[in-house]
Protein backbone atom coordinates (compact mmCIF):
# COMPACT_ATOMS: atom_id res chain seq x y z
CA UNK A 1 0.00 0.00 0.00
CA UNK A 2 1.27 3.38 -1.09
CA UNK A 3 0.69 6.67 -0.07
CA UNK A 4 -0.36 7.72 -4.02
CA UNK A 5 -2.76 4.77 -3.77
CA UNK A 6 -4.47 6.15 -0.70
CA UNK A 7 -5.14 9.90 -2.14
CA UNK A 8 -8.18 10.52 -4.04
CA UNK A 9 -8.32 12.47 -7.47
CA UNK A 10 -8.68 15.83 -6.11
CA UNK A 11 -10.45 16.94 -9.51
CA UNK A 12 -13.16 14.53 -8.29
CA UNK A 13 -15.79 17.20 -6.41
CA UNK A 14 -16.78 14.49 -3.86
CA UNK A 15 -13.82 13.59 -2.68
CA UNK A 16 -14.74 9.71 -2.20
CA UNK A 17 -12.62 7.79 0.02
CA UNK A 18 -10.11 5.30 -1.69
CA UNK A 19 -11.04 1.50 -0.66
CA UNK A 20 -7.70 1.41 1.04
CA UNK A 21 -8.66 4.59 3.33
CA UNK A 22 -11.94 3.04 3.72
CA UNK A 23 -10.28 0.29 5.80
CA UNK A 24 -7.93 1.90 6.97
CA UNK A 25 -11.00 4.14 8.59
CA UNK A 26 -13.23 1.29 8.92
CA UNK A 27 -10.49 -0.20 11.29
CA UNK A 28 -9.46 2.38 13.23
CA UNK A 29 -13.45 3.40 14.22
CA UNK A 30 -13.45 -0.41 15.52
CA UNK A 31 -10.37 0.28 17.80
CA UNK A 32 -11.05 3.76 19.17
CA UNK A 33 -14.63 2.69 19.99
CA UNK A 34 -13.54 -0.05 21.95
CA UNK A 35 -10.35 1.78 23.60
CA UNK A 36 -11.11 5.31 23.52
CA UNK A 37 -14.65 5.59 23.77
CA UNK A 38 -14.96 3.81 27.37
CA UNK A 39 -12.95 6.38 29.07
CA UNK A 40 -15.41 9.60 28.16
CA UNK A 41 -17.74 9.87 31.16
CA UNK A 42 -14.88 9.39 33.59
CA UNK A 43 -12.29 11.95 31.71
CA UNK A 44 -15.10 14.65 31.61
CA UNK A 45 -16.38 14.00 35.08
CA UNK A 46 -13.21 14.11 36.87
CA UNK A 47 -10.55 16.09 34.62
CA UNK A 48 -9.28 12.77 34.42
CA UNK A 49 -6.77 11.31 31.76
CA UNK A 50 -5.97 7.29 31.06
CA UNK A 51 -1.93 7.32 31.34
CA UNK A 52 -1.73 4.09 28.64
CA UNK A 53 -3.56 6.25 26.12
CA UNK A 54 -0.30 7.37 24.03
CA UNK A 55 1.31 4.22 24.58
CA UNK A 56 -1.81 2.16 23.27
CA UNK A 57 -1.74 4.98 20.46
CA UNK A 58 1.96 4.40 19.33
CA UNK A 59 1.30 0.34 19.81
CA UNK A 60 -1.22 0.33 17.15
CA UNK A 61 0.61 2.96 15.16
CA UNK A 62 -2.14 5.66 15.46
CA UNK A 63 0.86 8.18 16.68
CA UNK A 64 2.91 10.39 13.95
CA UNK A 65 0.42 9.45 10.92
CA UNK A 66 2.40 11.89 8.97
CA UNK A 67 6.07 11.30 9.72
CA UNK A 68 8.06 9.04 7.70
CA UNK A 69 8.55 5.23 8.78
CA UNK A 70 12.68 5.81 8.74
CA UNK A 71 11.61 8.21 12.26
CA UNK A 72 9.18 5.70 13.17
CA UNK A 73 5.91 7.18 11.59
CA UNK A 74 3.27 5.57 9.43
CA UNK A 75 3.90 7.73 6.40
CA UNK A 76 0.51 8.68 5.86
CA UNK A 77 -0.59 11.69 3.97
CA UNK A 78 -2.79 14.96 5.36
CA UNK A 79 -6.27 13.33 3.82
CA UNK A 80 -5.75 9.78 5.36
CA UNK A 81 -4.93 10.73 8.64
CA UNK A 82 -7.83 13.66 8.64
CA UNK A 83 -9.87 10.88 8.22
CA UNK A 84 -8.40 8.89 11.05
CA UNK A 85 -8.90 11.90 13.32
CA UNK A 86 -12.69 12.45 12.96
CA UNK A 87 -12.90 8.52 13.19
CA UNK A 88 -11.15 9.09 16.74
CA UNK A 89 -12.80 12.50 17.89
CA UNK A 90 -16.47 10.32 17.06
CA UNK A 91 -14.93 8.05 19.88
CA UNK A 92 -13.20 10.40 22.64
CA UNK A 93 -12.78 13.92 21.41
CA UNK A 94 -11.14 14.94 24.23
CA UNK A 95 -7.91 12.58 23.67
CA UNK A 96 -8.49 13.20 20.37
CA UNK A 97 -7.68 17.19 20.90
CA UNK A 98 -4.28 15.77 23.16
CA UNK A 99 -3.57 13.67 20.40
CA UNK A 100 -3.92 16.48 17.36
CA UNK A 101 -1.30 18.94 19.82
CA UNK A 102 0.65 15.93 20.41
CA UNK A 103 1.36 14.74 16.77
CA UNK A 104 0.12 17.97 14.74
CA UNK A 105 1.65 20.59 16.25
CA UNK A 106 4.21 19.42 17.55
CA UNK A 107 5.56 15.72 15.96
CA UNK A 108 4.78 17.04 12.60
CA UNK A 109 6.29 20.56 12.94
CA UNK A 110 9.60 19.28 14.24
CA UNK A 111 9.60 17.18 11.09
CA UNK A 112 9.22 19.41 8.75
CA UNK A 113 11.41 22.39 10.29
CA UNK A 114 13.86 21.01 12.93
CA UNK A 115 17.26 19.08 12.03
CA UNK A 116 17.60 15.93 11.11
CA UNK A 117 19.65 15.73 14.41
CA UNK A 118 16.57 16.54 16.02
CA UNK A 119 14.16 14.41 14.25
CA UNK A 120 16.05 11.47 15.14
CA UNK A 121 16.55 12.67 18.89
CA UNK A 122 12.85 12.86 19.19
CA UNK A 123 10.32 11.91 16.45
CA UNK A 124 10.80 8.45 17.73
CA UNK A 125 9.96 8.81 20.75
CA UNK A 126 7.12 10.60 20.07
CA UNK A 127 5.48 8.24 17.55
CA UNK A 128 5.74 5.46 19.90
CA UNK A 129 4.11 7.18 22.70
CA UNK A 130 7.07 7.60 25.13
CA UNK A 131 6.97 10.76 24.68
CA UNK A 132 3.68 13.36 24.80
CA UNK A 133 4.01 16.38 22.80
CA UNK A 134 2.69 20.27 22.84
CA UNK A 135 2.65 23.18 21.04
CA UNK A 136 3.95 26.27 23.77
CA UNK A 137 2.32 29.34 21.72
CA UNK A 138 -0.64 31.44 23.48
CA UNK A 139 -0.15 33.56 26.82
CA UNK A 140 -1.95 35.13 29.36
CA UNK A 141 -2.02 38.29 26.72
CA UNK A 142 -1.01 36.79 23.72
CA UNK A 143 -3.79 34.73 21.95
CA UNK A 144 -5.54 36.14 18.72
CA UNK A 145 -2.09 38.58 18.58
CA UNK A 146 -0.03 35.45 19.19
CA UNK A 147 2.97 37.21 17.14
CA UNK A 148 2.80 40.43 17.96
CA UNK A 149 1.86 40.75 22.17
CA UNK A 150 3.95 37.52 22.54
CA UNK A 151 6.18 38.36 25.77
CA UNK A 152 8.06 35.18 26.35
CA UNK A 153 11.81 36.45 25.55
CA UNK A 154 15.08 33.86 24.67
CA UNK A 155 18.13 35.32 24.92
CA UNK A 156 21.33 33.45 23.62
CA UNK A 157 24.25 32.58 26.88
CA UNK A 158 26.95 30.66 25.74
CA UNK A 159 25.56 27.36 24.65
CA UNK A 160 22.51 27.88 25.83
CA UNK A 161 19.46 30.03 25.51
CA UNK A 162 17.68 31.05 28.57
CA UNK A 163 13.94 31.89 27.89
CA UNK A 164 11.49 33.72 30.59
CA UNK A 165 7.97 34.14 29.92
CA UNK A 166 4.52 32.49 30.60
CA UNK A 167 2.39 30.24 28.01
CA UNK A 168 -1.48 29.89 28.31
CA UNK A 169 -3.96 26.77 27.32
CA UNK A 170 -1.55 24.87 26.45
CA UNK A 171 -2.83 21.35 25.44
CA UNK A 172 -0.65 18.71 26.57
CA UNK A 173 1.39 21.44 28.53
CA UNK A 174 1.16 19.61 32.23
CA UNK A 175 1.95 16.16 31.36
CA UNK A 176 4.56 16.97 27.87
CA UNK A 177 7.74 15.64 27.96
CA UNK A 178 8.68 17.51 24.71
CA UNK A 179 7.44 21.25 24.07
CA UNK A 180 7.89 22.92 20.59
CA UNK A 181 8.19 26.44 22.43
CA UNK A 182 7.85 30.42 20.66
CA UNK A 183 9.71 33.04 21.97
CA UNK A 184 11.30 36.65 21.13
CA UNK A 185 15.14 36.67 20.65
CA UNK A 186 15.17 40.02 19.34
CA UNK A 187 11.88 41.58 20.39
CA UNK A 188 12.63 45.28 18.93
CA UNK A 189 12.02 43.25 15.34
CA UNK A 190 8.32 42.08 16.54
CA UNK A 191 7.35 39.06 14.66
CA UNK A 192 10.59 38.91 12.66
CA UNK A 193 12.39 38.88 16.01
CA UNK A 194 10.77 35.28 17.30
CA UNK A 195 12.43 31.52 17.21
CA UNK A 196 11.29 28.25 17.91
CA UNK A 197 12.75 25.83 20.48
CA UNK A 198 12.39 22.25 21.60
CA UNK A 199 12.11 22.35 25.50
CA UNK A 200 11.93 19.24 27.64
CA UNK A 201 9.93 18.77 30.71
CA UNK A 202 13.27 18.33 32.80
CA UNK A 203 15.08 21.74 31.92
CA UNK A 204 16.05 23.80 34.73
CA UNK A 205 13.88 26.90 34.84
CA UNK A 206 10.70 25.27 33.50
CA UNK A 207 7.41 24.16 35.52
CA UNK A 208 3.69 23.70 35.04
CA UNK A 209 2.15 26.78 37.30
CA UNK A 210 -1.12 25.34 36.88
CA UNK A 211 -3.35 22.93 35.58
CA UNK A 212 -6.75 24.30 34.13
CA UNK A 213 -9.94 23.40 34.79
CA UNK A 214 -12.04 23.87 31.32
CA UNK A 215 -15.83 23.13 30.36
CA UNK A 216 -15.67 21.33 27.57
CA UNK A 217 -12.67 18.59 25.96
CA UNK A 218 -12.11 17.85 29.99
CA UNK A 219 -9.25 15.28 30.38
CA UNK A 220 -7.28 16.57 27.80
CA UNK A 221 -4.66 18.24 29.79
CA UNK A 222 -4.43 21.62 29.40
CA UNK A 223 -2.30 24.02 31.72
CA UNK A 224 -0.35 27.46 32.28
CA UNK A 225 3.59 27.03 31.84
CA UNK A 226 5.89 28.95 33.49
CA UNK A 227 9.72 29.55 31.86
CA UNK A 228 12.10 31.39 34.84
CA UNK A 229 15.64 31.65 33.34
CA UNK A 230 14.49 27.69 31.75
CA UNK A 231 17.84 27.03 30.05
CA UNK A 232 17.39 25.73 26.86
CA UNK A 233 20.91 24.25 24.75
CA UNK A 234 21.29 26.14 21.83
CA UNK A 235 21.05 23.10 19.59
CA UNK A 236 17.51 23.08 20.24
CA UNK A 237 16.77 25.92 18.30
CA UNK A 238 14.28 24.92 15.22
CA UNK A 239 15.24 26.43 11.96
CA UNK A 240 17.39 29.79 12.21
CA UNK A 241 17.18 32.17 14.90
CA UNK A 242 14.39 34.85 14.29
CA UNK A 243 12.74 32.45 11.88
CA UNK A 244 10.37 31.66 13.89
CA UNK A 245 7.20 32.94 12.57
CA UNK A 246 7.55 30.86 9.40
CA UNK A 247 7.57 27.80 11.57
CA UNK A 248 4.53 29.07 13.46
CA UNK A 249 2.53 30.33 10.25
CA UNK A 250 2.82 27.25 8.17
CA UNK A 251 2.04 24.99 11.86
CA UNK A 252 -0.86 27.02 12.29
CA UNK A 253 -2.37 26.19 8.61
CA UNK A 254 -1.98 22.62 9.06
CA UNK A 255 -3.38 22.68 12.80
CA UNK A 256 -6.60 24.12 11.32
CA UNK A 257 -7.10 21.48 8.42
CA UNK A 258 -6.63 19.20 11.07
CA UNK A 259 -8.90 20.95 13.07
CA UNK A 260 -11.62 20.70 10.44
CA UNK A 261 -11.89 16.58 10.87
CA UNK A 262 -12.38 16.79 15.09
CA UNK A 263 -15.52 19.40 14.49
CA UNK A 264 -17.39 16.56 11.51
CA UNK A 265 -16.20 13.94 13.80
CA UNK A 266 -17.71 15.65 16.84
CA UNK A 267 -21.24 16.27 14.69
CA UNK A 268 -21.46 13.09 12.80
CA UNK A 269 -21.24 11.48 16.71
CA UNK A 270 -24.16 14.03 17.65
CA UNK A 271 -26.03 13.33 15.02
CA UNK A 272 -25.86 9.68 15.42
CA UNK A 273 -26.76 9.93 19.05
CA UNK A 274 -29.92 12.09 17.87
CA UNK A 275 -31.22 10.10 15.35
CA UNK A 276 -30.97 6.68 17.66
CA UNK A 277 -32.85 9.03 20.50
CA UNK A 278 -35.63 10.55 18.13
CA UNK A 279 -36.75 7.14 17.21
CA UNK A 280 -37.28 5.73 20.61
CA UNK A 281 -38.26 8.95 22.16
CA UNK A 282 -41.75 8.73 22.61
CA UNK A 283 -44.36 11.83 22.41
CA UNK A 284 -48.08 11.98 22.14
CA UNK A 285 -47.89 8.05 21.38
CA UNK A 286 -45.71 8.21 18.93
CA UNK A 287 -41.15 7.97 18.52
CA UNK A 288 -40.64 12.01 18.21
CA UNK A 289 -38.58 10.51 14.70
CA UNK A 290 -42.59 10.84 13.45
CA UNK A 291 -42.57 14.56 13.10
CA UNK A 292 -41.78 16.44 10.36
CA UNK A 293 -40.33 19.47 12.71
CA UNK A 294 -37.72 16.73 14.24
CA UNK A 295 -37.10 15.07 10.77
CA UNK A 296 -36.13 18.61 9.31
CA UNK A 297 -33.57 19.10 12.14
CA UNK A 298 -32.24 15.77 11.13
CA UNK A 299 -32.27 16.02 7.30
CA UNK A 300 -30.51 19.66 7.87
CA UNK A 301 -28.24 18.21 10.40
CA UNK A 302 -26.69 15.96 7.90
CA UNK A 303 -26.76 18.22 4.99
CA UNK A 304 -24.66 20.64 7.01
CA UNK A 305 -22.27 17.43 7.99
CA UNK A 306 -21.79 16.27 4.53
CA UNK A 307 -20.76 19.81 3.20
CA UNK A 308 -18.47 20.13 6.23
CA UNK A 309 -16.59 16.39 5.62
CA UNK A 310 -16.33 17.39 1.84
CA UNK A 311 -14.74 20.60 2.25
CA UNK A 312 -12.60 19.52 5.12
CA UNK A 313 -11.48 16.37 2.45
CA UNK A 314 -10.66 19.10 0.14
CA UNK A 315 -8.85 21.19 2.46
CA UNK A 316 -6.55 17.78 3.74
CA UNK A 317 -6.11 16.61 -0.25
CA UNK A 318 -4.81 20.48 -0.91
CA UNK A 319 -2.33 20.22 2.64
CA UNK A 320 -0.91 17.31 0.40
CA UNK A 321 0.47 19.55 -2.08
CA UNK A 322 2.14 21.89 0.77
CA UNK A 323 5.92 22.16 0.48
CA UNK A 324 8.15 22.92 3.11
CA UNK A 325 8.63 26.47 3.81
CA UNK A 326 4.85 27.02 1.99
CA UNK A 327 2.05 28.11 4.58
CA UNK A 328 1.00 31.29 6.34
CA UNK A 329 0.24 32.86 2.84
CA UNK A 330 -1.70 32.73 -0.25
CA UNK A 331 -4.15 30.06 -1.20
CA UNK A 332 -3.59 27.42 1.32
CA UNK A 333 -3.72 29.96 4.30
CA UNK A 334 -7.48 31.39 2.93
CA UNK A 335 -8.61 27.49 2.61
CA UNK A 336 -7.84 26.44 6.00
CA UNK A 337 -8.54 28.96 7.81
CA UNK A 338 -12.16 28.63 5.63
CA UNK A 339 -12.88 25.22 6.39
CA UNK A 340 -12.38 25.22 9.68
CA UNK A 341 -14.80 28.57 9.77
CA UNK A 342 -16.87 26.80 7.91
CA UNK A 343 -16.69 23.15 9.97
CA UNK A 344 -16.52 24.81 13.73
CA UNK A 345 -19.65 26.57 12.68
CA UNK A 346 -21.49 23.56 11.39
CA UNK A 347 -20.32 21.81 13.97
CA UNK A 348 -21.73 24.43 16.92
CA UNK A 349 -25.31 24.46 14.86
CA UNK A 350 -25.29 20.78 14.74
CA UNK A 351 -24.42 19.91 18.28
CA UNK A 352 -27.16 22.75 19.23
CA UNK A 353 -30.29 21.11 17.35
CA UNK A 354 -28.97 17.74 18.70
CA UNK A 355 -29.50 19.13 22.77
CA UNK A 356 -32.79 20.50 21.28
CA UNK A 357 -33.48 17.04 19.95
CA UNK A 358 -32.47 15.42 23.32
CA UNK A 359 -34.51 17.71 25.15
CA UNK A 360 -34.69 17.86 29.20
CA UNK A 361 -31.87 14.95 28.73
CA UNK A 362 -29.45 16.92 26.56
CA UNK A 363 -29.49 19.31 29.06
CA UNK A 364 -28.28 16.37 31.50
CA UNK A 365 -24.54 17.09 32.13
CA UNK A 366 -23.81 13.13 32.37
CA UNK A 367 -25.71 12.45 28.90
CA UNK A 368 -22.96 12.09 25.85
CA UNK A 369 -24.49 14.78 23.66
CA UNK A 370 -24.49 17.44 26.57
CA UNK A 371 -20.54 16.59 26.70
CA UNK A 372 -20.22 17.33 23.01
CA UNK A 373 -22.25 20.49 23.38
CA UNK A 374 -19.78 22.17 26.02
CA UNK A 375 -16.94 20.89 23.69
CA UNK A 376 -18.09 22.41 20.53
CA UNK A 377 -17.68 25.69 21.42
CA UNK A 378 -13.89 25.23 21.79
CA UNK A 379 -12.88 24.39 17.77
CA UNK A 380 -14.73 28.86 17.22
CA UNK A 381 -12.29 29.82 19.57
CA UNK A 382 -9.12 27.81 19.37
CA UNK A 383 -6.42 27.41 16.72
CA UNK A 384 -7.62 31.47 15.68
CA UNK A 385 -11.10 32.06 16.87
CA UNK A 386 -13.56 32.49 14.10
CA UNK A 387 -13.28 36.69 13.73
CA UNK A 388 -9.45 35.95 13.06
CA UNK A 389 -10.33 33.01 10.16
CA UNK A 390 -12.37 35.68 8.44
CA UNK A 391 -9.83 38.37 8.46
CA UNK A 392 -7.83 35.54 7.20
CA UNK A 393 -10.03 35.07 4.28
CA UNK A 394 -10.63 38.27 3.29
CA UNK A 395 -7.17 39.47 3.38
CA UNK A 396 -5.93 36.93 0.86
CA UNK A 397 -9.05 37.56 -1.33
CA UNK A 398 -8.09 41.12 -1.27
CA UNK A 399 -4.25 40.60 -2.13
CA UNK A 400 -5.69 38.65 -5.58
Amino acid sequence: MTIESMIPNVSDPSFELSPDQTEIRDQAERFFMSELYPHQQKMDDEEWWPEDTFAKLGEMGYLGLTIPEEFGGAGLDYLTTGVICEAMAAANHAITLSWAAHDNLCANNIYRNGSDGQRRKYLPKLCSGAFIGALGMTEPGAGSDALGSMRTTARRDGSDYVLNGTKMFITNGPNADVLLVYAKTEPEKGVHGISAFIVERDYPGFKVAQKLDKMGYRGSPTGELLFDDCRVPAGNLVGRENQGNVVMMSGLDLERAMISPICVGVAARALELSVEYAKTREQFGKPIASFQMIQSKLATMFVQLESARTFAYRVLAACNQLSHGEGGRGSIHKLTAAGVHYAAEMSSRILDDAVQIHGGMGYMRETEVNRLYRAGKLMEIGGGTQEVRKIIIAGEMLKE
